[in-house]
Formats: structure tokens, C-alpha cells, sequence
């Protein structure tokens, strides 16, 4: 039996394997430009990279996985305890849960921290209550959830709207020359209307009746845990859609050109606020740009261990897997994204079993559906911009690539 490989081990893993991949592409390429073609030698050049997508795809997905495992299995200490009247609560919840599981049909839930209509006036089942969405919540951190970096909004409706106006379109007073002049009038403000409309997102999972007899405790881990997974993938998917929306998208190629996005790319009442956004690659190749001497040109924040800073604009990082490349580039987003992102969020999740339909009948099981309610809308697409890079090159002219750092989505 082989060793498990840890988080850090598969992501190594995982874009060492994409690395191949793309150098398998450029044998192929290569191989295509020879006047010696050989179709055998070609064949077995397409095979090796088809095997290796194959196995790049197979680690992105443990990997996934195993970021997920870290978060459910948290050491004690670093998980906030409940209060006694959040326990109460969580145990109710908890003694309904597995009511709901074993008989489905029949449960029905009589008070507010259980089931509710949807939208739709149907019956959604179990709704999950206030302090274990807090828990789910709490967990979701642990992920690479982009939620954090754009505007929540809760909402108690399911459509509404907001009036907006953007920074650029914004006009200022009028200065008086007399103190009992005629005030006049200002030009009428650039407003639009931003509507939003909640949709609901639904996963199922099947769950064995070994998971009823287990303790409250592994059940809320386990609940908890696949919740928080299935939210933060599907909200990601939702926002990096809108990410993608901005008004200016940058082609960048040398280290110039991040400075003069700094400098030029959002409107100035926002750059106090406005920050660099790239992936783990992408991080790894800022790192490497190197000035004329020889010295690395990505800045420390004296303020934070670790954390360093462009110009002055702090630089955040997140997974690969959280956001992934631009084609194949780097990305390189800089802006204030929650003055252009919202994130409406109906606060509504729910859960629905049934041990007959979606094949759970035949396989003696139990099927859980679980609904989130939001919407992601633009409210200004000019408040960030989307910057991308294949290299940057030092500032004496030379590439910095690192060898082997670089994924390469087919």
C-alpha cells in the first residue's frame, strides 16, 4: 500500500502533471514542423499526453478532496465551541435530521428552525437553522472561497433591485460666489437599476443508514462538511462568471505593465481600497521578476509575516483550483471587488431526503437534496480590471519562467 499524499504533496502533483502536459504539447508541435514525421513516433506522443491529462484531471480532483477532508477534520482548537443555547438547538436539529432520514414521507416539521415552503410554495423539507450555517460558514473559510472578497448582501425576497451609480459618473457641487446666490441645478446623476434575482443551486448525495447510528457529533462533521464543500465550489463557479465581466481586460508582459495597471486601470476614488488577486502559479512567477541587479522586485509588507505587496497594492493569493487560469495565462485581476461584485444571498438552505426516487429505492439507500438560494450580480464592472500574463520578464530583459510551475488547462 503506498503512502497518502498530503495537500501539499498532491498540488505539487497536480501541476507537475499539467507541466507535462504542456511540454508533451510542445514535443507534438514540434514533431508536426520536422520533415522527418513519423505517424508511430506521433501516435505514441499523442498517447503519453492523453494518459497524463487523464492523470492530471484524476489529482485536480483528489486534490479537491483532500482540501475538503483538511477542513471537516479541523483540530478542536481552532473551532469556536457553541454556547448551551446554540447546543440545544444543534441537538434539535440534529434529532430531526435523522427523523427526516428515517422516514421521510411521514416527518413533518412544526417550528421555525425546521421545514418551510421554497419559493415555489413546495415543501423544502428540513431548513437548516442559524447556528449550524454559522458552523458551515466558519468551515467554508478554511476552503478558497472568493465570497470574501466581493459584497454580501442578505436579502429576505426572492427578486429586487438596486439603484446605483457608478464612481466615474459621479459630478461634484458647485462652488457659490455669493452667499445668497441662486443654488443651481446639478446635471442629473448617471443612475441604473441593478436587478438580482435569487436561483437555486441543488446538489444530492446518498447517505447509508450506518450514518444514523453514528453520534450527533460525526453527523453534524459529516453534514457540515459536505455543505460547505458543495457551497463554496458552487458560489466560486458563480462569482469568477462575474469576475469575468469587467470592462478592461489587460494583456501584461512586463513588470511596467502591472505598474501602470496599478497606476491607470480603476478610477482613483477606489485604488485606497483596490488589491492585487492572482493564483498560487501565478504568484509563484511575480516572485521570480528580478531588477537589473539581480534583486526581486515583489515587496515584503513590513506590517505581515508573508504577505507581500506590489507598488504598495497588497498581492492576495489563492488556490489554483479556486481560481484557475486565464486560458492559458496566468490571471492577474487588481480592483475593489466588492464595489463592482454583490453577492445576494437568500439565507435559505434546506434539506430534502427521500429513501424511493433518484434511484435510492433500488440501492436501499437514502437521497438528501440540498438547495442554496443567491444570485451574483456586476454592479460596476469598472471598479477592477482582469489582468492576465503568459511570463513577466525581468527588468534586464531576461525570462523568469520557473520550470515546471505552470498548468495548462486542454
Amino acid at each position: 500500500m503506498g503512502v497518502k499524499l498530503t495537500v501539499n504533496q498532491l498540488n505539487d502533483a497536480w501541476i507537475a502533471s499539467g507541466q507535462k502536459v504542456s511540454d508533451l504539447n510542445d514535443q507534438i508541435n514540434m514533431a508536426l514542423n520536422n520533415d522527418k514525421f513519423s505517424a508511430e513516433a506521433m501516435a505514441e506522443l499523442k498517447n503519453q499526453r492523453d494518459n497524463e491529462k487523464v492523470r492530471r484531471d484524476a489529482l485536480h480532483e483528489q486534490l479537491v478532496e483532500a482540501q475538503a477532508e483538511q477542513a471537516v477534520n479541523l483540530p478542536k482548537n481552532e473551532v469556536t465551541p457553541l454556547n448551551p443555547e446554540q447546543n440545544k438547538l444543534k441537538d434539535k436539529f440534529i434529532s430531526d435530521f435523522v427523523n427526516m432520514m428515517q422516514d421521510p414521507i411521514a416527518f413533518k416539521v412544526k417550528n421555525s428552525v425546521d421545514s418551510s415552503a421554497d419559493d415555489s410554495n413546495a415543501n423544502a423539507g428540513l431548513t437548516i437553522p442559524e447556528d449550524v450555517r454559522t458552523a458551515i460558514n466558519k468551515l467554508t473559510r478554511q476552503f478558497d472561497s472568493l465570497e470574501q472578497y466581493v459584497k454580501k448582501e442578505t436579502v429576505a425576497t426572492k427578486s429586487g433591485s438596486r439603484v446605483y451609480e457608478k464612481w466615474s459618473d459621479v459630478t461634484a457641487l458647485v462652488e457659490m460666489d455669493k452667499e445668497d446666490g441662486k443654488i443651481p441645478d446639478l446635471d442629473n446623476p448617471q443612475l441604473y437599476i441593478v436587478k438580482y434575482l435569487i436561483k437555486r443551486y441543488a446538489g444530492i448525495i446518498t447517505a447509508t443508514n450506518t450514518l444514523l447510528k453514528d453520534t450527533a457529533e460525526n453527523i453534524m462533521a459529516w453534514l457540515t462538511g459536505w455543505v460547505a464543500k458543495k457551497v463554496v465550489v458552487t458560489r466560486n463557479g458563480k462569482i469568477l462568471e462575474a469576475m469575468g465581466k469587467a470592462k478592461n481586460k489587460v494583456t501584461l508582459s512586463k513588470f511596467d505593465d502591472i505598474i501602470t495597471m496599478v497606476n491607470t486601470a480603476v478610477d482613483p476614488a477606489i485604488v485606497r481600497t483596490s488589491y492585487l488577486l492572482t493564483n498560487q502559479s501565478g504568484f509563484n512567477q511575480l516572485a521570480l521578476i528580478k531588477d537589473s541587479e539581480g534583486r526581486y522586485l515583489l515587496e515584503t509588507d513590513p506590517t505581515k509575516g508573508n504577505a507581500y505587496l506590489i507598488k504598495g497594492k497588497k498581492v492576495v493569493v489563492v488556490s489554483d483550483v479556486a481560481l484557475p487560469n486565464i486560458g492559458q495565462d496566468y490571471p492577474l485581476y487588481y480592483g475593489d471587488f466588492k464595489q463592482g461584485i454583490t453577492l445576494f444571498d437568500r439565507e435559505h438552505l434546506s434539506l430534502t431526503p427521500t429513501n424511493i426516487g433518484a434511484g435510492a429505492f433500488e440501492t436501499d439507500t437514502t437521497k438528501i437534496r440540498v438547495i442554496d438560494r443567491f444570485d451574483v450580480e456586476v454592479m460596476d464592472n469598472e471598479a477592477w480590471v482582469v489582468g492576465s500574463f503568459a511570463s513577466i520578464a525581468n527588468q534586464d530583459g531576461s525570462d523568469n519562467k520557473a520550470a515546471g510551475s505552470k498548468t495548462t488547462e486542454e
